[in-house]
């Protein structure tokens, strides 16, 4: 029996990861969240040295990753202390505790941690982040890195995927505004404004649940990757093309006006590819076309006019 305890359960990639590797015959998934419940997952406070020692050694897995973080840049740069707990203090808690059981770790981090002049980035750039949601995963980076010989850092762009909330993703957070737009008639003159500077790589969550399953599968056979990996979709995106597209997937006519300054009070990088050489030459690796995978999600989650939701 292989383990594998995956910390954030209920998060955007935390579902579809125990969706994937649930699938797996002769694995069993421990999974925990914390904010939100989560069919089968135990309550971790992962800011909790003593209770994340006591889950690990408990439960003893064989695995580990790390998919539970403060990802709000925002949030980040208003309160550094709660950045630092979530995704550098927690880290290295959860990768010491592992260590000693001898368990593989793997830690999701961010292109954030580019400042987004010179991609595409390799796995072994220098990093500059502008902002402290970067700076507070690159140190998450280091963190994890020199607490454990056996360990692994992911770094991931842009995510969507199944949802449970529009706001989950800042892919499908676009869709209220597109659809109150298309609502909007041509008289009132009004259209929703699009940033239309930053490009993305949207990078859809059952594809990457698809590359930690074959992440996992090599620690299965003695051959665990350690050091810093990358994944990334490989269809370039400003958040105005993105929601001409959804608009495109909802069959809304949409008015969106594109704008071509940053608008974002926190500064955000212009283009942080991320260049995913190192899993593809391992044989690792999956996409989903976006178009096509936009409308699964929309298909799951259809758009009713609740802006709340």
């Amino acid at each position: 029996m292989f383990k594998v305890a995956v910390i954030g359960a209920s998060g955007l990639l935390g579902r579809a990861l125990v969706g994937e590797l649930a699938q797996q015959a002769g694995w069993q998934v421990v999974a925990t969240t914390f904010s939100r419940p989560a069919p089968n997952a135990a309550t971790l406070d992962i800011r909790d040295a003593r209770a994340v020692e006591q889950f690990i050694e408990r439960e003893a897995p064989d695995a580990l990753v790390i998919a539970a973080a403060e990802r709000r840049p925002d949030v980040c740069e208003h309160d550094p202390a709660l950045a630092r707990a979530l995704n550098v203090d927690a880290v290295r808690t959860l990768a010491a505790a592992a260590n000693r059981r001898g368990a593989w770790t793997l830690s999701i981090s961010t292109d954030y941690v580019f400042d987004g002049a010179h991609p595409p980035y390799r796995h072994d750039a220098a990093p500059s982040p502008l902002n402290a949601y970067g700076r507070s995963k690159l140190e998450g980076e280091r963190a994890l890195l020199d607490t454990t010989d056996l360990g692994c850092v992911l770094r991931l762009p842009l995510l969507y995927g199944p949802i449970v909330g529009w706001a989950e993703s800042a892919v499908t957070s676009l869709v209220p505004a597109i659809a109150a737009s298309a609502a909007t008639s041509a008289a009132d003159g009004k259209s929703a404004v699009m940033d239309a500077w930053a490009i993305r790589y949207p990078t859809f969550t059952p594809d990457i649940a698809v590359v930690i399953r074959q992440m996992l599968e090599r620690h299965a056979r003695n051959e665990a990757i350690r050091g810093i990996v990358q994944w990334s979709g490989d269809e370039p995106m400003t958040k105005y093309e993105i929601a001409i597209r959804l608009a495109e997937a909802l069959q809304v006519d949409a008015r969106l006006t594109p704008q071509h300054t940053p608008t974002d009070a926190t500064p955000r990088p212009h283009n942080c590819h991320l260049a995913s050489d190192r899993l593809e030459a391992l044989g690792i690796g999956r996409r989903t076309p976006f178009d096509t995978a936009i409308r699964q999600v929309l298909a799951a989650f259809p758009w009713r006019g609740d802006t709340a939701a």
